[in-house]
């Protein structure tokens, strides 16, 4: 349906997009997600906030679950935008409801799985 493309549409720059949010959307795309996608995770742009200089993105799948990753992966994200874009000044992880959602089930599965 729509929302499977949802996802990956979210780092296309569109015309209102401001020359800040079109360069965090091209670092997102170009070298953040291909680095997160190693990992076996995804990483979605959830939008700027010009005043504040907070860029929102969303950790999926395997990185998000383990803490110390989510905050190695928020933290390497935000030194690379800052030096790319002065405009930035932290990072914010919003999630996602789905991704929780599934994230508890995912945990579950494992659980029953491996016998954790």
């Amino acid at each position: 349906g729509e929302e499977a493309g949802a996802a990956d549409d979210d780092t296309t720059v569109r015309p209102e997009d401001s020359d800040v949010v079109a360069m965090i959307k091209e670092l997102i795309e170009t070298r953040v997600r291909p680095a997160v996608a190693e990992d076996g995770g995804n990483i979605v742009y959830r939008g700027f906030e010009e005043e504040s200089g907070v860029v929102k993105l969303e950790l999926q799948g395997a990185c998000s679950s383990c803490a110390s990753s989510s905050v190695t992966l928020k933290m390497g994200v935000e030194n690379m935008l800052k030096h790319y874009v002065p405009e930035v000044n932290r990072v914010e992880e919003v999630k996602g409801v789905a991704a929780t959602m599934a994230q508890i089930a995912f945990e579950e599965f494992e659980r029953k799985r491996f016998g954790g």
